[in-house]
């Protein structure tokens, strides 16, 4: 069973000129920033935030702050299979990959693929699966088997071919840490990631994460105000170069100052003992127009779009694909 889906995988340059196409089902936080009147100019400064934020970090032999430049791409991932005697495709996962351009001697280095990571299997299990399992009590309550399928779909894309051919390294997930848990520093510094903050237990994604194989660690870089999440396989600190996580940092830690700007733009930095909030006032906004409960309802839109084309009408095929891959590898 675990043969029976194969993945593709697509790309599309993440630029100034970037546009979402009518007929994709593109990821929300993409097409946010690239619509509207002032779509271009929103990508524009979100790509110079990163690209100065990257140099910030990336100070050595780098006197003038302008040594690297980034190239983006959004990677879409379907999974593809048979059912009912015909071949079916459907879009999975989207993610940022990074390759690194050094302008200084023409070298460009492979960055770490999975940032600003969106599935749609992910948005039907927050957006169906745990409001229906609350009911009319509205109490949260999490399955037994909540994340399974995603969890194993996401490891298996993992140990497929398409991905091991076109990514030398496991991918990275970075995202906000959790408004509901308490971190605390810790005496750890990493020379970029910085200092490292812990939890006393898991929020319910760090849970979910646990699912696709991926443990989690916390790190507050230099000149950053909230610890950002590391969703990863193997070594986090070991196995990638300097260049990969300081492009992962500068990526992700502007989408966050762009989506939570109350948590990663606020005027103060995170104190040894932190609980991030969307309720402070003490932050500032970035100038790039971003619309967050849109954000939410196409959430829920994919989660419905998900739930009609590929969960309902194949729950047979996943249900005994589920029980009979083997067991997550954590």
């Amino acid at each position: 069973m675990a043969d029976d889906f194969t993945f593709s995988i697509t790309t599309t340059p993440f630029d100034e000129d970037y546009s979402p196409s009518e007929g994709s089902r593109i990821t929300t936080n993409f097409a946010n920033l690239a619509r509207g009147e002032h779509r271009q100019e929103n990508l524009r400064n979100a790509l110079t935030m990163i690209r100065r934020r990257f140099n910030d970090l990336a100070c050595w032999d780098n006197p003038d702050r302008d040594r690297y430049t980034l190239e983006l791409e959004i990677v879409s991932v379907q999974i593809e299979f048979t059912a009912e005697g015909t071949d079916q495709q459907f879009p999975l996962f989207e993610v940022l990959d990074i390759q690194i351009v050094d302008q200084l001697n023409g070298v460009r280095h492979q960055g770490i693929v999975g940032n600003n990571f969106s599935s749609y299997v992910r948005d039907f299990d927050f957006s169906v699966v745990l409001p229906a399992a609350a009911g009319d009590s509205g109490k949260p309550t999490v399955p037994e088997d909540f994340g399974d399928l995603h969890g194993k779909l996401f490891q298996q894309f993992l140990d497929s071919p398409a991905c091991q051919e076109r990514f030398p390294q496991p991918p990275v997930v970075c995202i906000s840490v959790s408004t509901s848990k308490t971190y605390r520093r810790t005496e750890n510094h990493h020379p970029v990631l910085g200092v490292e903050y812990q939890q006393d237990e898991f929020s319910l994604t760090d849970a979910y994460f646990a699912k696709m194989g991926l443990q989690v660690r916390y790190f507050m870089p230099r000149g950053s105000v909230a610890p950002l999440a590391f969703y990863f396989r193997g070594d986090l600190l070991n196995d990638y170069s300097n260049l990969q996580l300081i492009g992962t940092i500068s990526t992700m830690e502007t989408f966050q100052k762009i989506y939570r700007p109350e948590v990663y733009n606020a005027n103060s930095a995170a104190a040894a003992i932190y609980q991030p909030s969307l309720g402070e006032q003490d932050y500032s906004r970035t100038q790039i127009a971003y619309d967050r409960v849109e954000r939410s309802q196409l959430a829920v839109k994919q989660a419905k779009y998900t739930e009609e084309h590929f969960i309902t009408p194949h729950k047979d095929l996943l249900d005994r694909w589920t029980a009979k891959y083997p067991a997550l590898v954590n």
